[in-house]
């Protein structure tokens, strides 16, 4: 069992940047493809981007650019640096992890975290 834990989330100005982490423990993690999703109020729960052990990384070309996703395997951890924030970033945000499955597919993440809230004032 995989229990992760988000940090870092909280209120900034628009065109701010932030950093996510997520802690993850009671599994192999280098075991895990660790992912990113946000859900905004009202919407369902969108994926932004993964990560591999080897560091290969994916994105969604909504965030591409802004966002950049990267993990320690040494300290189990998986990070989410976000700049040039805007209003439409607005969401809580989730740390998920896979061992199979398709890339960015939701239910293919086995692990999630309980989010951490990311609010961007215009």
């Amino acid at each position: 069992q995989v229990q992760l834990v988000e940090s870092g989330g909280r209120l900034v100005q628009a065109g701010d940047s932030l950093r996510l982490s997520c802690a993850a423990s009671g599994g192999t993690f280098t075991s895990y493809v660790m992912g990113w999703f946000r859900q905004a109020p009202g919407k369902e729960r969108e994926f932004l981007a993964e990560i591999y052990r080897s560091g290969a990384t994916f994105y969604v070309n909504g965030v591409k650019g802004r966002f950049t996703i990267s993990r320690d395997n040494g300290q189990n951890t998986v990070a989410l640096e976000m700049s040039d924030l805007r209003s439409e970033d607005t969401a809580v945000y989730y740390c998920a992890a896979r061992r199979g499955g398709v890339i960015g597919r939701r239910d293919s993440y086995e692990y999630w975290g309980q989010g951490t809230q990311v609010s961007v004032s215009s």
